[in-house]
């Protein structure tokens, strides 16, 4: 730091000659003053390319909405499964319920959290790894894998078996109380360590009082319930005394371990392309299996989604779309935006310079429902199932142009059954371990 270079009077006087010799810099300090940065980079000409037409467009359910928490995840996912139960019980409306999903990550998560203080102990308490795993605490965001887990373990169960709470839907207050809570509990998990103490059986006390919290936050999920419909042919039926794991099987029925593989596209220089990759100390369920990645070039994982929608299947995916979106018209796109134009300078990033320094991570999954390809078969826009509720874009219902697609999508969970026998060798490698600070390591949320 003690090369550290000021700024000087003569630099500070050329920037603001710089400025005040600039009509356009004039014209837009004038036109913000009222006007939001989108608004006044806005192209309408744009628009003419983001008309909700599709070549492939898939008939889905109508959207849900994850309202103020983070579980995006967890409602993409279980959009994704909730087509194969309509599908077999002949359901125009129907959702699975994401509260039961989100009480069992949040518990998971929570044992997560104390079982990595307990392996980091011996590590002081400004150690970057622990520093991580605390701060990071019990948030909503997840993963594709962590879902798969808490499916494996708890099953799935109809909304209508355990409905929304005010807490499940609005989670801030509820997240700072129960971090509050664990973090206490490292503290105490942390000191009792280094005395040799049964830190296992003080871990579970501690689990118990967050059991007590999230059912007074989310209710208690149920063991067993029955499943009560009515079916497009306006017939009724009821299936009693079902539980989560054969709801599952019965009216789902896909293998999600076995079956499908969590693709991404991270262009940068320590992720060559054609291997895999796990996160270190993100996770929920402590015995189930990490997250697993395997890198792919964009052209690659664009065909193998393509791929899967032409066989009417819809996919999972996650991206940052925190970049040039308009939420009110429902569309995510570079021709809608110039800023360059607007302020006169260049803002201009690689998508693997977006990585390395901090400028995009994937912060929010959600689901492919269709795509529009030209004359040679390349997309020129997706169609996306958001869970924003109906009230924006076309009832719910995204568009994402396809150069927006390629630079700010990193991720999409695709059948094994498209990828050939080469490809099936390279995403059953063993992974490298990255760290969790990772860009690769951010949750959707």
């Amino acid at each position: 730091m003690d090369s550290f270079q000021g700024v000087t009077t003569e630099q500070l006087q050329g920037y603001e000659e710089s400025y005040n010799s600039s009509p356009l810099c004039r014209a837009m300090t004038n036109a913000l003053f009222n006007t939001s940065v989108n608004d006044a980079a806005f192209c309408h000409a744009g628009l003419a390319q983001s008309q909700h037409a599709f070549s492939i467009d898939l008939a889905t359910l109508p959207v849900t909405n994850q309202k103020s928490s983070g579980r995006c995840w967890i409602f993409a996912a279980l959009n994704v499964l909730r087509e194969m139960t309509a599908k077999k019980c002949g359901l125009e409306k129907f959702e699975l319920s994401q509260n039961y999903m989100a009480f069992w990550d949040k518990f998971e998560k929570a044992n997560y959290m104390l079982e990595s203080v307990i392996s980091l102990a011996d590590r002081p308490t400004d150690d970057r790894v622990l520093c991580q795993v605390l701060s990071t605490g019990v948030q909503d965001g997840g993963q594709w894998d962590m879902f798969v887990n808490l499916v494996e373990k708890y099953g799935v169960i109809p909304k209508t078996a355990m409905e929304e709470t005010f807490q499940s839907s609005n989670t801030r207050a509820m997240n700072k109380l129960l971090n509050t809570k664990l973090r206490k509990g490292a503290a105490i998990l942390k000191k009792a360590a280094a005395q040799g103490k049964d830190v296992q059986a003080m871990k579970s006390e501690i689990l118990k009082d967050v059991y007590k919290l999230l059912c007074m936050c989310f209710g208690c999920p149920p063991k067993t319930f029955d499943f009560e419909y009515v079916d497009k042919d306006k017939q009724y039926h009821i299936v009693h005394n079902l539980t989560p794991q054969t709801f599952y099987q019965e009216y789902v029925g896909l293998n999600l371990r076995e079956d499908y593989v969590s693709l991404i596209n991270s262009p940068t220089a320590d992720k060559p392309f054609g291997k895999t990759y796990t996160v270190d100390y993100i996770g929920n369920v402590a015995e189930g299996a990490p997250i697993r990645y395997y890198n792919l070039p964009m052209d690659t994982l664009r065909s193998l989604i393509v791929r899967q929608l032409s066989d009417g299947e819809p996919v999972w995916f996650g991206s940052d779309v925190g970049h040039m979106g308009d939420r009110e018209k429902g569309i995510w796109s570079t021709d809608c935006y110039d800023y360059a134009g607007t302020f006169g300078m260049d803002f201009e990033m690689t998508k693997e310079d977006r990585l390395d320094y901090r400028e995009s991570a994937m912060n929010h999954a959600m689901v492919i429902t269709g795509v529009n390809l030209d004359e040679n078969g390349q997309p020129t826009k997706w169609k996306i199932e958001n869970s924003w509720s109906d009230e924006h874009g076309n009832k719910g219902y995204y568009l994402m142009n396809a150069d927006w697609f390629d630079q700010f999508v990193y991720q999409a969970v695709i059948n094994k059954k498209y990828l050939s026998e080469e490809q099936l060798k390279e995403a059953a490698q063993e992974p490298t371990h990255l760290s969790p600070w990772d860009p690769m390591g951010t949750l959707a949320d």
